[in-house]
């Protein structure tokens, strides 16, 4: 027998009946809300051809697909994400459609990461795409549905980081840095490390004005007053018009009154070629780690030959599992309301008032009185079901109660 008939690959996980009964009501929760607000569902096929993945202003990168070659020697992807299928589908199949495009998803991606701390090859997600509008309302809608999902799954103490790639690509485009410093000095401020970032910042040819701005961008976090950030260090015009970006969002979220699941995190600067203006972190307690994440990515669609702008996030189902378990709000898998027991003399009596009941919303059971591992009271009493119903010993046609 081979080591692997019994094993699932590394990275792969089974989902068993009650992390899969509460995966299934998160994705019903959601749904509702997406559904609400207008957010048509969809699906895109599992399989993808690379090209789709090789755009310029892509997100993933290539050693985290998973590939297979297909028919006539095509290479193919498990799709890494669902933004840039969408992305495709709205540009082939929607340029005669009305704007804006509402479109969300439940599925499952599929992304080469190293197995530990919890990472994942499948991934399941929920997420939502709004494109064909721009603007603080598009933005401030998006992350207002984020937060209505949170709300509505019983989430506690979460709060979303809010960041503006273009705030940092004006400092970068006053300091003249090319590509390799600038990419350099943009993982630093994002892993937070000040030492090693003021090392670096050091050999750059800047102004010291200017390195004492990029080594406070790892600092600027939290329940900021983002008008004395904006007096401060907003330098140039793309700066500026980051910061008033973030403004009027936050104005509109807290008109909705979410404002205080808002703070702010200028040193936020990962996907710098994805993502075009807002991004945003969603965290929870107890976990180290996001459980949604998104922002805006206005080239993206352009790609595929219809030049839109579009924002939209993703939601890590299996973090919001997490995150639900650690602060016991997880759902027990409902037992067994009745055992219907038969013989084959009464399987045709017991299978109709097993029917009844179901159709009253019981959980129900058949059980046949010929199995010989237990009788109908001791597997009764292993499963917690509390009523027994013997189907033998009721008259013909007989009725319930």
């Amino acid at each position: 027998m081979s080591i692997y008939r019994g094993q699932i690959p590394e990275g792969l996980q089974d989902c068993l009946p009650e992390e899969c009964y509460n995966k299934r009501r998160i994705e019903n929760i959601i749904r509702r809300v997406f559904y609400s607000r207008g957010y048509d569902e969809i699906e895109t096929p599992v399989f993808e051809y690379l090209d789709v993945f090789t755009n310029e202003n892509g997100s993933i990168e290539q050693d985290q697909m998973l590939k297979i070659v297909g028919p006539g020697n095509q290479i193919l992807v498990m799709r890494p994400d669902m933004t840039t299928p969408i992305a495709r589908l709205v540009a082939t199949k929607y340029k005669d459609k009305p704007l804006p495009i509402r479109l969300s998803y439940l599925c499952n991606i599929y992304r080469y990461q190293q197995p530990h701390m919890g990472k994942q090859w499948e991934i399941a997600q929920a997420g939502i795409e709004l494109m064909g509008i721009e603007g603080p309302e598009a933005d401030a809608e998006v992350v207002s549905t984020a937060i209505q999902c949170f709300l509505d799954l019983g989430l506690e103490d979460f709060q979303i980081d809010i960041g503006q790639v273009e705030f940092f690509k004006g400092l970068v485009e006053e300091a003249d840095l090319d590509s390799k410093n600038s990419n350099q000095l943009r993982m630093l401020i994002e892993d937070k490390n000040i030492l090693a970032l003021k090392e670096f910042l050091k050999e750059l040819p800047i102004n010291t004005e200017l390195k004492d701005v990029f080594l406070d961008l790892p600092k600027l976090y939290g329940n900021i007053d983002i008008h004395k950030i904006a007096s401060r260090y907003a330098r140039n015009p793309r700066c500026q018009n980051a910061i008033q970006n973030i403004i009027e969002i936050y104005d509109i979220l807290k008109d909705f009154g979410f404002h205080k699941y808002i703070t702010l995190d200028l040193g936020m600067v990962h996907s710098l070629n994805y993502y075009t203006g807002i991004i945003f972190r969603v965290f929870t307690r107890n976990l180290g780690f996001p459980i949604c994440g998104g922002g805006r990515y206005d080239r993206l669609i352009s790609e595929f030959g219809y030049d839109i702008p579009a924002t939209g996030f993703a939601i890590n189902l299996k973090n919001i599992l997490i995150a639900l378990e650690r602060q016991q709000s997880l759902t027990p898998i409902p037992s067994i309301d009745i055992l219907v027991v038969v013989d084959e003399r009464h399987r045709k009596q017991g299978y109709n008032i097993a029917q009844n009941l179901r159709r009253q919303g019981k959980r129900v059971e058949i059980f046949h009185s010929s199995q010989k591992n237990y009788t109908a009271e001791e597997y009764a009493k292993l499963k917690g079901i509390s009523r027994i119903i013997d189907a033998n010993k009721l008259s013909e046609g007989e009725e319930l109660c």
